[in-house]
């Protein structure tokens, strides 16, 4: 029989478990995603018709390469031989903060709060890089269909706050609004592929993307920069693993559906450009139309009304790479506030909807300030939104893109650490080598996007950008290790617990319930 001190400390108002109470509120709910959940989440971020219309011409009129799309299945080879480490990786360890979780258990605590800020830091530049050029895109459509002229940070703020409110939602709900976005896109697209196959230029149906003598030249390594922010996304399985029935199947399944659907779907698509354009003139036509390439040439095959339903699509398409890069923001700052890396406020989930809710409210605010900050030093008054593109969507597009690299490349090497310190090196010797290969190809890209920073952002050789951008991202990792370490010196059981998510929380209450 217990008495009443114990009775009630043990009981909260609600007349629940103190221990059940705080479980819940430090784990996020199970059970919200199946396989197309998960796959529809992760491949919103990939945001289709943008890589299509923005990432594709830009390549081709920057790096005048006419190989584009040969690199997209030479990347997706070498984020198949990446996420094959990585998603044995996700059978042994379930957590929201992916990317750190994997490293600190493979190479240390301190490597770990390392990979957790710069994670932080990359996901968030991603984030709020595509509110610049969807406040470009949205400000564009108001000029052309009601003449309007809207400064684009009026509906970059407005989408912080649309997406803010929906990321405190339920993730299935989030799913459900992502998937519907996802499926038009890709159907768009596919669309435009058919027609260009079916009305090719003078050149006709040529495969003269694909020969690889098109890859010579210098430009190789910074049109691989360039490319992989395309497949962006598929990385982000992991993070919801605790919140998925069976993570152990579906996470790895989810990952490579997402490779290898995005390196096909990609690099057919690009073809397709080739195609429409004719291949010996796609490089000089991507110069003249840039990011209306697209639109240029559905115009004349698919007609002026798919045209424009493509314009509203490619904004929509934003907007859900938008909420999925603030559901995985929200979940890494859970992560990090559940184990100490940031104040324990961000590590508690938000009444019945499970979500991580003070993670969200930090990625809105972030998010609100960047943009207010870009805005107030746009020098163009009339509300041109050119400034926004040219440096909020470059600038922090192409941070993020680094961090990944640098997240994706050591996440390799732990990989190999993992399983070595587990005595299973043999028994997982193809997919120590497979991770091997994956980190050597990541590391050669990572090496190339800072050489060559200054072409990706468009600055001068000489600018202070090409070392101050990419800089962010070294200091990222040099906090996170400083913070690392002091863990280590200062709470030493805390530092233990970095990547062990709410499995720690589970070893916690054992042992207080242990007589």
């Amino acid at each position: 029989m217990t008495t009443g001190k114990s009775s009630t400390s043990s009981a909260t108002a609600d007349g629940g478990d103190v221990s059940t109470f705080r479980g819940r509120e430090r784990a996020l709910r199970a059970d919200r995603l199946g396989t197309g959940g998960l796959l529809l989440s992760v491949l919103a971020a990939t945001a289709p018709l943008m890589v299509v219309a923005g990432v594709m011409p830009t390549t081709f009129a920057v790096m005048g390469i006419e190989g584009q799309p040969l690199l997209f299945v030479l990347l997706g080879a070498v984020l198949v031989l990446f996420g094959v480490g990585y998603a044995e990786m996700s059978r042994h360890v379930h957590n929201a903060g992916a990317f750190y979780a994997y490293i600190s258990r493979g190479l240390g605590g301190t490597a770990g709060a390392s990979a957790a800020l710069v994670a932080l830091v990359a996901y968030n530049a991603l984030q709020a890089g595509i509110y610049g050029i969807f406040g470009f895109e949205v400000s564009g459509l108001f000029s052309t269909y009601a003449d309007l002229q809207v400064a684009w940070w009026i509906p970059a703020l407005a989408a912080v706050l649309v997406v803010g409110t929906l990321g405190r939602l339920k993730i299935d709900v989030n799913a459900r609004v992502l998937g519907v976005l996802l499926v038009i896109e890709v159907a768009l697209v596919v669309i435009f592929d058919v027609a260009a196959v079916a009305d090719p230029a003078k050149e006709g149906l040529s495969l003269h993307a694909f020969n690889p003598d098109t890859l010579g030249g210098a430009g190789v390594g910074t049109a691989l920069c360039f490319c992989i922010a395309a497949f962006l996304g598929f990385e982000q399985a992991p993070v919801y693993a605790e919140e998925t029935s069976r993570p152990h199947v579906l996470v790895p399944r989810v990952m490579f559906l997402a490779v290898g659907g995005v390196a096909v779907f990609f690099a057919l698509s690009c073809w397709a450009l080739t195609v429409a354009a004719g291949p010996s003139r796609i490089v000089g036509v991507s110069q003249k139309q840039s990011a209306g390439l697209l639109f240029h040439l559905t115009e004349s095959r698919l007609g002026g009304t798919f045209t424009d339903v493509l314009h509203v699509l490619f904004v929509t398409g934003m907007f859900a790479a938008m909420l999925s890069f603030h559901n995985v923001v929200a979940r890494y700052a859970f992560a990090m506030g559940r184990e100490g890396l940031l104040p324990s406020a961000f590590g508690r989930t938000t009444g019945s909807s499970g979500a991580p809710g003070t993670g969200s409210l930090l990625q809105t605010a972030v998010s609100a300030v960047i943009v207010v900050v870009f805005a107030l030093v746009d020098d163009k008054p009339t509300g041109d939104p050119t400034e926004p593109v040219l440096h909020l969507f470059t600038w922090f597009g192409n941070i993020g893109a680094l961090g990944m690299i640098v997240l994706m490349a050591a996440a390799s090497v732990s990989v190999i650490v993992f399983f070595a310190r587990r005595g299973s090196a043999g028994a997982q010797a193809w997919r120590l080598v497979t991770s091997a290969l994956a980190g050597s190809a990541l590391t050669v890209i990572a090496v190339y996007t800072v050489k060559d920073f200054d072409v990706l952002v468009g600055a001068g050789p000489d600018s202070a950008l090409s070392w101050v951008l990419p800089g962010i991202i070294g200091l990222a990792v040099l906090v996170g290790l400083a913070q690392g370490l002091f863990l280590r010196a200062r709470n030493p059981e805390a530092h233990a617990r970095i990547g062990l998510g709410n499995e720690a929380f589970q070893l916690e209450k054992a042992a207080a319930e242990t007589p």
